[in-house]
């Protein structure tokens, strides 16, 4: 409700008072789609590379770099967004970087030939690196604090479950009008979700009035702090052991193949969507104390996984637990990260996003090498480091 103020001059309106903390609901929503449109774009050229290869007639070993382009982009990217939101604030930088995303996209779809497009994907996950590190330091401070764990853990989810819908999304689109279509639907769904956030989010308040470069030189203070270090160095094992297992089911063939493996991805879908859930339940856990829980779990499902040799049914039960364990781990290592730098909080999350998808990009590289040996080979690597990643966070919390 409008509220009006008559001082002297009938119909003058008061300025309204900024709202306190985001709205749960919309937030929920739209950074949900948010998180879903922009890493389904790393797992969305899948199912595209065939027909590219056809088009383009260029070999696999070709194709591959319009995934890798795009992660390489996508990681680079959270180091430049992250600091700039800190001087120009959050909702600036990701409503500017989601609608450019929109005109990336697009440009893919008008590619000409392979190197182009290339090019492009690096450009295209340059942009839509403005969305994730900024919207970790959003919620962090915007966000009710009974709310930010759950946001935090769907967000997270989210990024987890693009992996099934990115693909399944590129599939359904490209059998009806081909590969161009999927990056022209894409671009579109981006366009819309930048007026939503532009809708939905606070007015962005920057975080510092110096030079942007301050965040730079923030970085190595950062990655040197004694009680943050452990917890950088047990980034790389969450989503690298997630795309490094998911990997190695194609590669190995333990999945029965494609279909198998979208199934095998999709089984798991429920963990993902229980951990929104569970999250505020474990919340007065401390975030340190809650990595190194579910980094455990995942080890120990990865652990079974090698030691049983499940078949489909049990495969996908320990899938689960295995996946349940990396959504709880990346929301408990952002609070405790963003909790102990302070005024640094945007660099410092910028800088754990960045880490965390290096070890996504370096996920399939451990699988391509270990899968020759067999899945259980690649399973007890997997659970070993993330054994490790346990004794990491274990140290943070002393």
């Amino acid at each position: 409700m409008t509220t009006l103020s008559f001082s002297g001059r009938t119909g003058t309106t008061a300025p309204q008072a900024e709202p306190a903390h985001a709205p749960f609901v919309a937030t929920l929503v739209t950074f949900v789609a948010t998180a879903l449109l922009a890493t389904g774009q790393l797992y969305g050229v899948i199912p595209l590379l065939g027909a590219m290869g056809r088009e383009w007639h260029a070999p696999a070993s070709a194709l591959t770099w319009m995934a890798s382009a795009f992660g390489f982009g996508y990681a680079a990217g959270f180091l430049v967004f992250g600091p700039l939101s800190d001087r120009f604030g959050r909702r600036r930088i990701i409503v500017t970087g989601i609608a450019a995303t929109a005109v990336t996209t697009a440009l893919v779809a008008l590619s000409s030939s392979l190197g182009m497009a290339i090019g492009l994907r690096v450009l295209q996950g340059v942009t839509t690196a403005a969305f994730a590190p900024v919207a970790f330091t959003y919620i962090a401070e915007r966000a009710e604090p009974r709310h930010r764990p759950t946001l935090l853990s769907a967000v997270i989810g989210a990024f987890l479950a693009s992996a099934v819908f990115g693909q399944l999304a590129a599939q359904g689109i490209a059998a009806v009008g081909g590969w161009r279509a999927v990056f022209a639907v894409f671009a579109v769904a981006f366009a819309l979700v930048a007026v939503a956030l532009r809708r939905v989010m606070l007015p962005g308040r920057p975080g510092t009035t110096g030079s942007p470069l301050d965040a730079y030189r923030a970085m190595p203070r950062l990655l040197a702090h004694r009680r943050l270090i452990p917890l950088y160095l047990a980034s790389p094992m969450v989503l690298g052991s997630f795309v490094a297992l998911y990997t190695g089911l194609a590669l190995t063939g333990a999945a029965g193949g494609p279909a198998a493996l979208l199934t095998l991805r999709a089984a798991a879908l429920p963990a993902i969507l229980a951990i929104p859930f569970v999250t505020p339940v474990l919340q007065r856990v401390p975030g340190a104390r809650r990595a190194t829980g579910a980094l455990t779990l995942s080890a120990v499902s990865a652990a079974l996984i090698g030691l049983t040799h499940p078949g489909t049914l049990g495969l996908a039960i320990l899938l689960n637990a295995f996946v349940a364990g990396v959504g709880l781990t990346a929301p408990a290592l952002i609070e405790t990260i963003g909790g102990r730098a302070g005024a640094a909080r945007g660099t410092a999350v910028s800088l754990f996003t960045f880490i965390l998808f290096v070890g996504a990009s370096v996920g399939p590289q451990v699988a391509g090498a270990l899968s020759a040996h067999g899945l259980p080979t690649l399973a007890f690597v997997l659970a070993a480091l993330l054994a490790l990643g346990a004794a990491l966070t274990l140290t943070a919390r002393r």
